[in-house]
């Protein structure tokens, strides 16, 4: 993937550059458009291109919006345009400080970028000084690519015989909870049993190639493991909450990485060993352990006081910039500080003493695992939404989430991680990984009839089976700012209480320079 990156990069320089087409190959020069090279690269990019031959700026990034690129477009206040991979202080920012400190919020100066792929041509000859553009936008030429971004699935309403078929179950032995077994009964007699382990077993697949693509051992990795014994090296961690979505991406790097080296497991707490996700964590580290015993795993545990993070959450705002919220707040935090790697590791290979030494993780690659809620029903909006409108209403809630996860996520999470130097990459925000998914009946990701932990994310759970995690499996979904429990200290902190901070919909409220954080 970075080397099919880098290619269209450098095929850029023989695009055409008369101007006479935007699209397919040059009538006049015979050479190639931008936006379809563009439109070939598969995985996240964001790109700003200034093509001199033709006095056009390109900018863009990819489908998803993997990739940070903020815009400021020109205004009658300001007629400035520009564009950052980050938010850096705006003028109007700092000039209305004084308002900011009264608790009055003035609108963002940097708005997410929308995803596609746009270009400028300059012209000063009558600018009075001023260079004038006009910004056009341009369709993905690539037939499969449009059809992902339309996000549509095939087959959405089950009928009365594609429900009876099957009754999946996740069942656990009342002896060991190691027990744990996907049981594909049939409902009736006469019920075959192989719909649902082909569609999981298809899933895993591509999953696996898609955790291939992101941590294969290219060119990259040999200027930073130079003078680094390879034995040391680690050139990979995981975002690692002990989830179900965490261990699929830990069993998968398993199988995919060279077993000389270790993998970072980096864990976020603000409370300590008492937070789900640490407690989660620990379980789900010794689950590997007997799934893939060669393997050298690492637990960092990063721990953290929210009262100690003044200088660092007035970092994480202008990170998290232009979104602000408590919840963007809290989860930029929790996730600046896994990316940051910095924690204690256990002092020896017993995991039930409690000797620690400090350490911090060097891998450049952090695997997250973002798109999976959003593909496979996994938060609470969803039930909610299937609850009102049955299977349209859910299919539409979780459309609604993936056309809009580059402006309310992923431009927000890669620019946290990204300030650590690390790289986010997301496997289940793949294109043929969003392509297997949506070609999967809908009642065959998601059974919200089903309770917590079994219908929520369904697909999933029968991949954790196959991978051997029956006890993530049956695991409930947890955000990160609860599991870590960031929330509730930023409640407290900001609300007074978690009963406060609810019946005031503290996730949602907009942060003012007024506030606690401040």
């Amino acid at each position: 993937m970075l080397l099919e990156t880098f290619s269209s990069i450098m095929t850029l320089g023989n695009c055409c550059s008369c101007g006479s087409c935007l699209t397919g190959n040059c009538v006049k020069c015979g050479k190639g458009s931008i936006t379809d090279v563009l439109s070939t690269i598969k995985g996240p990019w964001a790109i700003i291109y200034w093509q001199d031959s033709s006095r056009t700026l390109w900018f863009g990034r990819d489908a998803f919006g993997r990739r940070s690129l903020l815009v400021h477009w020109p205004t009658e206040d300001d007629s400035t345009f520009l564009l950052s991979s980050v938010s850096p202080v705006a003028p109007d920012q700092q000039a209305t400080e004084n308002e900011a400190h009264n608790g009055i919020e003035n609108r963002s100066y940097w708005e997410e970028l929308p995803c596609g792929v746009y270009s400028m041509h300059v012209d000063a000859s009558n600018s009075n000084g001023f260079l004038v553009g006009e910004v056009q936008i341009h369709e993905y030429t690539n037939s499969t690519l449009k059809e992902l971004i339309k996000w549509e699935r095939i087959s959405v309403v089950p009928s009365s015989e594609n429900l009876q078929t099957f009754c999946p179950k996740f069942s656990r032995g009342q002896q060991d909870v190691h027990s744990a077994s996907l049981e594909t009964v049939p409902c009736e007699a006469g019920s075959t049993q192989n719909s649902i382990p082909m569609r999981a077993h298809m899933l895993l697949n591509v999953l696996k190639e898609s955790v291939i693509r992101r941590t294969s051992l290219y060119t990259i990795y040999q200027a930073v493991i130079s003078g680094i014994k390879q034995e040391k090296f680690v050139p990979v961690a995981i975002l690692f909450s002990g989830g179900l979505d965490s261990m699929i991406l830990a069993a998968l790097l398993d199988q995919c990485l060279d077993p000389t080296y270790e993998i970072d497991l980096l864990t976020v707490s603000f409370d300590g060993e008492l937070a789900p996700d640490r407690k989660s964590a620990k379980t789900g580290l010794k689950e590997l352990k007997r799934v893939a015993p060669s393997r050298r795993w690492r637990l960092v545990e990063i721990d953290a006081d929210l009262s100690d993070l003044v200088s660092e959450t007035s970092h994480v705002m202008s990170l998290i910039n232009p979104a602000n919220t408590y919840m963007d707040l809290n989860i930029g935090i929790a996730l600046w500080l896994a990316s940051c790697g910095d924690g204690w590791v256990s002092a020896d290979d017993n995991d039930d003493t409690h000797a620690r030494i400090k350490y911090k993780s060097n891998a450049r690659i952090l695997l997250v695992g973002s798109g999976a809620d959003e593909q496979c029903a996994g938060y609470g909006r969803h039930r909610t939404s299937f609850r009102r409108g049955s299977w349209l209403g859910l299919d539409e809630e979780m459309k609604l989430d993936m056309q809009r996860i580059w402006k309310r996520n992923l431009g927000r999470d890669d620019r946290c991680i990204a300030d650590n130097g690390k790289e986010a990459r997301f496997p289940f925000l793949d294109e043929d990984v969003i392509r297997v998914l949506l070609n999967i009946p809908l009642w065959e990701v998601a059974n919200l009839d089903q309770p917590s932990g079994i219908g929520d994310k369904k697909i999933l759970r029968e991949v954790a089976q196959l991978l051997g995690l029956y006890e993530a499996a049956v695991l409930p979904k947890r955000a990160i700012q609860f599991g870590s429990r960031i929330a509730r200290e930023s409640n407290r902190k900001n609300f007074g209480s978690n009963r406060a901070a609810n019946q005031a919909s503290a996730g949602s409220v907009r942060i003012c320079r007024k506030s606690n954080f401040g």
